[in-house]
């Protein structure tokens, strides 16, 4: 029996409905599309804009913002928040370049930075995971401690790199086959490796399930304050590396430095989908949100838009984000 052309018709239109909203939910395929349409504007709008060069710089710019957004992420993941990365992102150069110019070590000076960053993560997730003070007062707190540290310690100087060594300069400067920025390759390697500990290892499902629902996953004999604990942790490392890199682009140690980078990255990872109730996102979402924002920086500062405006524009991509996220939570 042969089906009327209304039904198949009507048939049809509930498929691409169907379809659809299928994608709708797929939250990474909607970042994807913005970024695509993102591109392909800009491109239209600078001769400039879609080229190997701009796209490498690109990438090397949002390598920084991508490494410290995928702890925050893990943690945003976990139920929790810190705003604390900027601040210890320009703290890690400090020891690093002092290191480096008393001893001459690359190697030293990094392993100072990572311990600095460490101990943040330590007293930052001491404080919030087993004493139960709000993380964001917790991070906000440690924040204004590491900023007005910095401030001390320097004079509100840079300290520059007085060894001049190639290899601190080519970790955040250097490009594989003149063209990839190690930095970039960086990223991508944190990323890949944190995207298959969240998928397959058990920890990366337990911080789904304490960030989704903390006291079922207690009950459910998680050790929720164990992992929430690692989680900031593991968020303080990651901006401890981004502040070397940070460091080695700009050659110096300097107090600025960092200042305002912990919105930067919370926008991107709200932007990437990861409600801040917890348990709900991907850090694939995150890197789309991170790249996002980087390619619409980039594409504003070709077209010569005022900083200002740009970040009423990043203003209203946060708020949208997030409506769209509670969009979402209201419709299950």
């Amino acid at each position: 029996m042969q089906r009327s052309p209304s039904l198949s018709a009507t048939a049809g239109d509930m498929g691409a409905v169907a379809f659809c909203n299928a994608l709708f939910r797929r939250n990474e395929m909607v970042l994807l599309l913005c970024l695509a349409m993102v591109i392909v504007f800009f491109s239209l709008a600078s001769g400039s804009f879609f080229t190997i060069r701009n796209f490498a710089n690109v990438f090397g710019q949002a390598s920084l913002a991508m490494i410290a957004g995928i702890g925050v992420g893990v943690i945003v993941l976990a139920g929790e928040i810190d705003i604390s990365i900027g601040s210890l992102a320009g703290a890690a150069g400090i020891p690093l370049v002092v290191i480096m110019n008393n001893g001459g070590s690359l190697e030293l000076g990094i392993a100072g930075a990572l311990a600095l960053a460490l101990t943040v993560g330590l007293v930052n997730g001491y404080l919030a995971a087993y004493l139960g003070i709000n993380s964001l007062i917790v991070t906000l707190g440690s924040m204004f401690v590491i900023r007005g540290l910095i401030y001390l310690y320097t004079g509100q100087k840079a300290i520059p790199d007085e060894q001049s060594l190639e290899s601190f300069y080519q970790i955040g400067n250097g490009r594989l086959l003149g063209t990839v920025p190690y930095s970039a390759l960086t990223a991508f390697a944190l990323l890949m490796g944190f995207m298959y500990l969240m998928r397959h290892r058990p920890f990366g499902r337990n911080i789904y399930a304490v960030g989704g629902n903390p006291e079922v996953a207690r009950l459910a004999g998680f050790n929720v304050k164990g992992i929430k604990f690692i989680c900031f942790v593991i968020s303080a490392v990651l901006a401890g590396i981004s502040g070397i890199l940070l460091s080695s682009r700009l050659g110096s140690a300097v107090h600025v430095a960092g200042l305002g980078f912990e919105f930067q990255v919370v926008a991107a990872v709200v932007l990437g989908g990861v409600s801040l109730a917890g348990g709900v996102g991907s850090l694939f979402g995150v890197a789309l949100g991170v790249l996002i924002l980087s390619f619409l920086s980039n594409g504003f500062g070709m077209l010569d838009v005022p900083t200002e405006w740009q970040e009423v524009a990043t203003g209203i991509i946060i708020i949208t984000a997030v409506a769209f996220d509670e969009y979402k939570r209201q419709r299950k």
